[in-house]
């Protein structure tokens, strides 16, 4: 399968942060190359020749909202759930997943009905509502307080490899480890023994990178993620650059040793690559993936993507294959 195959099975999914079990299909995906289980945090682990030498993570959950009140006209008032970018809200349609899926709008006040000296401001969450078209009685059959939103967004190719989706942060992470197991099969790659983390709640707590290596005993780990592609507005000295490959993270929070083991990997290989350095903490699951346990020599490798947080994430597809076919050839020259 390729990586669009694999975003396409994963992108449209539910599994808002908390409700990662919901996610059948990465359960099904990662079925095919590792003994499957899901555990009390709703972690998607499996165990590839016997696990034990190297834990791969990407995290299952995406960015959404969660209903926290049902108004007397059938509105849903709703708070975050996740570091959902608010801007893009007013008018965006969206999926609520109560007893079934419902489709519904967030509201938008007319650009006519709005006074000059607050059309610049962008609208806090509590002046938000979705609308499902239902009157109370009927929302309040259909829907419970609790319940997860996620806002539409189907995967969708652009031109010259480009794809669009609403959750590439990180379901892309998820097709790009699927990718790299396809890789090591293709290869014939039958050691070393892989541990596979689709970890829950990186976007609200990160308790599932925390509880799931820590259940793993493999001394060193991968963790993969999304980070900025460049685009107008963004310092180019703060992201990286579509097609140039993924980015291999340089960090105090990181092990020299990992990155400097991926930096040759990519080199020895002829996988193009750039780097992405940091002064301090990474803010992905690799922080807290290094110091589980005893802690873990920890890696980090990401793929830029523009509009991270909205329905509208983009990313090159080659900086997928790129990413996996680094990790795969990690993998490789570990049983070499």
């Amino acid at each position: 399968m390729t990586i669009l195959d694999f975003l396409t099975a994963l992108s449209d999914a539910p599994g808002v942060s908390g409700t990662e079990t919901e996610l059948a299909a990465a359960y099904k995906l990662l079925s095919r190359y590792a003994e499957v289980s899901v555990d009390t945090t709703g972690n998607v682990t499996g165990r590839v020749n016997g696990g034990g030498d190297i834990l791969l993570d990407a995290h299952a959950d995406r960015i959404g909202l969660i209903v926290t009140a049902i108004d007397k006209t059938g509105f849903l008032r709703v708070d975050k759930c996740g570091g959902i970018d608010r801007r893009t809200l007013p008018a965006a349609e969206v999926t609520v997943w109560g007893s079934r899926p419902v489709t519904g709008v967030v509201t938008s006040v007319p650009p006519h009905l709005i006074k000059d000296s607050k059309k610049k401001n962008v609208p806090e969450l509590d002046s938000l509502f979705v609308d499902i078209g239902m009157a109370e009685a009927a929302a309040r059959e259909a829907v419970c307080v609790g319940d997860r939103i996620s806002v539409n967004g189907p995967v969708t190719g652009l031109k010259n490899g480009y794809v669009t989706g609403a959750a590439l942060d990180d379901r892309l992470g998820i097709a790009i480890l699927l990718r790299a197991l396809d890789i090591l099969n293709e290869w014939g790659v039958t050691k070393p023994g892989v541990d596979v983390l689709f970890s829950a709640q990186e976007e609200v707590t990160g308790s599932g990178a925390k509880t799931g290596a820590f259940a793993s005993d493999a001394p060193m780990a991968i963790a993969v993620d999304v980070s900025f592609a460049s685009a107008p507005g963004i310092k180019e000295t703060e992201c990286g650059s579509f097609g140039k490959g993924p980015m291999i993270g340089i960090s105090p929070a990181l092990s020299k040793e990992m990155s400097g083991g991926l930096l040759k990997t990519a080199r020895d290989n002829s996988i193009p690559y750039q780097t992405e350095v940091m002064g301090a903490r990474t803010g992905t699951n690799a922080d807290d993936i290094a110091v589980s346990k005893a802690g873990k020599r920890t890696g980090l490798v990401s793929v830029p993507i523009t509009n991270m947080h909205t329905q509208g994430e983009i990313a090159l597809l080659d900086d997928s294959e790129n990413a996996a076919k680094l990790i795969a050839a990690f993998i490789r020259g570990m049983a070499e």
